[in-house]
């Protein structure tokens, strides 16, 4: 597929839709300067609402509207972009997303409904309300519409003036790093980060195939896809340049010092991608420049409710 022409239409499309989100240079996070994209401040705080917007605008929705099954932070934007454009949503999130999350798409207006049990329940629950009601279905990764929402964020960055060799990016089922490999086509290096414990990417790297992986740990309801997308896994193969894994207290350690440091307030799947750094699971060569991408702001407790 070429994906730049998808890419640039992508950020024409959602432009005034989605926010331009900031970036700045942190010369207190790592021994040497790190550039930061702040993703966490996008509307419904994760990059998520940009593949939604994109699969919106690019289709046509019929009168019944659409649905989603998501852990929280795609069920938030999809919620957000169909009521801002003015069709019907229906979303299902499992138990796990939180009430910070459940809450956020509630103040959406879209209708909610809370599953029991983990993703693929709420996953079984939204092919449900598809069937019935022929509304249409939003993936949260594994969709070429969604991909190239997601890729207009490193469009973006470029275009801000980024000037890393290196970009950290945390993987859950894929969407976001596809996005930016899709756009980079291995202009500079991607690294995908995952929690040791939500691995679906490196996993699937492994077996040489995606497969199957448990989803447990402190970023689960953000990165705790149990499969890598397809769209993800074929873009790797051809332009990643490194899978690492970091611990839930490395996680935690970068969402503390996020807050430390610039007063930043991210969930862990957040902070993912700075742990990789932080930790020492990613080490940079000499005079490597590295930027890593803050891609989530929903903290469960919401620290305001």
């Amino acid at each position: 597929m070429n994906w730049k022409p998808e890419i640039d239409a992508a950020a024409a499309r959602i432009d005034g839709h989605a926010q331009v989100t900031p970036v700045m240079t942190s010369a207190t996070l790592w021994s040497q300067p790190v550039a930061l994209k702040l993703e966490q401040l996008q509307h419904t705080g994760s990059f998520k609402t940009r593949g939604a917007f994109n699969t919106l605008l690019s289709s046509e929705v019929p009168a019944a509207g659409v649905v989603a099954a998501s852990g929280g932070n795609h069920g938030a934007a999809v919620a957000y972009a169909a009521t801002r454009l003015g069709h019907k949503a229906q979303i299902f999130v499992p138990e796990i997303a939180g009430p910070a999350k459940i809450a956020l798409i509630e103040h959406t207006g879209a209708a909610l409904t809370v599953v029991p049990g983990e993703y693929a329940n709420a996953a079984e629950a939204a092919e449900a309300h598809e069937a019935e009601t022929g509304a249409m279905q939003i993936h949260p990764y594994d969709r070429p519409a969604t991909v190239a929402g997601q890729g207009t964020l490193m469009r973006e960055w470029e275009a801000q003036g980024l000037e890393a060799d290196t970009v950290l990016i945390a993987v859950g089922g894929g969407g976001l790093i596809a996005g930016a490999l899709a756009w980079l086509q291995g202009a500079r290096k991607v690294v995908g980060v995952e929690p040791e414990r939500s691995r679906a990417l490196n996993a699937a790297l492994e077996a040489g195939k995606p497969v199957d992986v448990e989803v447990a740990g402190v970023a689960a309801n953000a990165l705790g896809a149990r499969r890598i997308g397809s769209i993800c896994f074929d873009l790797a193969q051809d332009h990643l340049g490194g899978s690492v894994l970091v611990s839930d207290e490395a996680i935690t350690e970068a969402q503390h010092a996020l807050w430390r440091a610039h007063r930043l307030l991210v969930e862990p799947s957040g902070a993912c991608a700075l742990a990789a750094l932080r930790s020492g699971a990613y080490v940079p060569a000499p005079g490597e420049r590295v930027a890593v991408l803050v891609c989530g702001g929903n903290i469960a407790p919401d620290p305001l409710a």
